[in-house]
């Protein structure tokens, strides 16, 4: 048995080295056609391998993840945003034994682990919606959607609880969701609920309220060379923070309809930042725990999140193909260096509040396996093996 597992994680090991080998590291690999940068992969190295691979991971982990510190009071953003991953990487892989797997995981939440589905009071919580919300799209189970939709209604519903502050009030009364806070972290957990909620409802105000929100931190937060500061007052390029931001505007575009009047702003918004992301990516496909920091350390979270950014823009046709396809070939076989025998990427930032402090940001400690790591790898995977098919306005 000990035998078997050295050969299992030495020809993982290998199939990775070979990964790195072929096209790890080059814009375009000799004799290949651009065409096809985002659809022939080495050995061992496709989206479809990846991606069950790390889903599988993902089912294997407990609640919360593996060697938590603290008992968990409810499911955190970070295991949301795995679990969305997985099922949007399932759907496109038509893995239904996968599917059928990480439905189940979700039925103790409707019975006697319901104390684990959060209260829907802060950005973080509320982004949970996006779980049943996809369980209801591919199964038509309306106890999905009863749960998803009530989740993000009270995102714009009156302020409650005692989250519900003076601020909160000022924002709920400018039609603005209470729980804004101006952090770039929201701009996935916020839009990502609402755009779910379209998505399954068809109902445009969800994704219309997530634009007109989205525009409030473009404006109040988007720097003049495309990226953002982690909040007005701290003036520093977080890389998973700018990776929220690059992929809550992905996750935006592609349902928001042409016709809704605060797309061209967004889409410029996007843009701009992809263009700037373009010049900081590393020679190895990596961006970097704060962007614009060379003596930081490359950072794989961000890296995930920026290639999934960039991997919807080309296949949506929003980005140019020739400039942008390489950029996302090699952040995926980059990010695929990460990625060790056990299904876990290591070098993930742990979980990071604002502050204005550059040293805080360089010292943050570097975890493996930790669930903000492993969601854009599924992101990722299920990017790439989506046709290319235009907006998706529904599912």
């Amino acid at each position: 048995m000990l035998m078997l597992k050295i050969i299992k994680s030495l020809t993982w090991i290998g199939l990775m080295g070979l990964c790195a080998f072929i096209g790890g590291c080059a814009h375009v690999e000799p004799g290949r056609d651009r065409a096809d940068l985002l659809q022939t992969w080495p050995v061992g190295c496709s989206p479809k391998e990846i991606g069950t691979r790390v889903a599988g991971r993902y089912l294997a982990s407990p609640f919360g993840n593996f060697g938590r510190p603290r008992p968990l009071e409810a499911i955190e953003y970070q295991e949301v945003c795995t679990w969305y991953g997985a099922l949007s990487f399932v759907r496109r892989a038509g893995d239904m034994s996968l599917r059928e797997r990480l439905m189940r995981r979700f039925d103790p939440l409707l019975d006697d682990k319901k104390g684990l589905v959060p209260v829907p009071d802060h950005v973080d919580f509320t982004v949970f919606a996006a779980v049943p919300l996809e369980l209801y799209i591919q199964t038509q189970d309306r106890r999905y959607l009863d749960l998803g939709k009530e989740m993000a209604d009270r995102q714009w519903g009156e302020p409650f609880g005692p989250r519900a502050t003076e601020e909160a009030w000022v924002y709920y009364k400018k039609g603005f969701t209470w729980q804004t806070r101006l952090w770039i972290d929201d701009m996935f957990m916020i839009t990502e609920a609402q755009s779910q909620a379209y998505r399954a409802t068809g109902d445009k105000k969800y994704i219309d309220r997530a634009a007109r929100e989205m525009v409030m931190y473009l404006d109040s937060l988007q720097q003049p060379n495309g990226l953002f500061h982690h909040a007005p007052d701290v003036p520093f390029f977080w890389g998973r923070g700018n990776g929220w931001m690059a992929a809550g505007m992905s996750e935006l575009l592609r349902s928001l309809p042409e016709d809704n009047p605060d797309r061209p702003r967004i889409m410029e918004g996007y843009r701009r930042m992809m263009a700037s992301l373009l010049r900081f990516q590393g020679e190895d496909g990596m961006w970097r725990q704060l962007i614009d920091h060379l003596e930081s350390w490359q950072e794989s979270s961000c890296t995930g999140m920026f290639t999934f950014a960039i991997i919807t823009g080309v296949k949506n046709g929003w980005l140019d193909e020739k400039a942008y396809a390489p950029a996302a070939r090699k952040g995926w076989l980059g990010l695929l260096h990460y990625i060790n025998e056990n299904g876990d990427v290591r070098e993930v930032c742990e979980g990071t509040g604002k502050k204005n402090d550059l040293q805080y940001y360089l010292d943050r400690k570097r975890n493996t396996g930790d669930f903000h790591g492993q969601a854009p790898v599924l992101w990722c995977a299920s990017a790439l093996m989506e046709a290319v098919e235009g907006q998706e306005k529904s599912r």
